[in-house]
């Protein structure tokens, strides 16, 4: 069975772009668009992962972890922001909030299938 992994990203062609690249690499994938549909669909499926971009309308990258991290489904799955902010601030923000990883866009997609092979185990 493959792994799901939640792409949560207000861009739809970022999205695609996700998608293509890890369906490619055989995984499972659920899109949501912002961080309040990536919250209700995690509640209705189980995802192994999550890559979230931090600008999102109506819940944004760092409150949708808090709120994973607060379910004790997710407690402990990697969370990885994508994401075109790369201040040394953001960074701490989402580290705090319980972010695993960081990858800035624009993203090479061997550099974003590395990551999720070292952080899902």
């Amino acid at each position: 069975m493959s792994r799901v992994i939640m792409s949560a990203d207000d861009s739809a062609s970022m999205r695609q772009m996700i998608t293509f690249t890890l369906k490619q690499a055989g995984y499972e994938v659920v899109e949501a668009v912002d961080g309040r549909d990536a919250i209700g669909k995690m509640d209705a499926t189980k995802v192994d992962m999550l890559i979230t971009d931090l600008n999102m309308p109506n819940v944004d990258g760092i409150e949708l972890i808090k709120q994973v991290r607060s379910r004790a489904a997710y407690k402990f799955i990697p969370v990885v922001m994508l994401t075109t902010e790369s201040s040394d601030d953001k960074k701490q923000a989402g580290k705090a909030a319980g972010a695993t990883g960081w990858i800035v866009k624009p993203f090479a997609p061997e550099q974003l299938l590395a990551v999720i092979k070292k952080v899902l185990r």
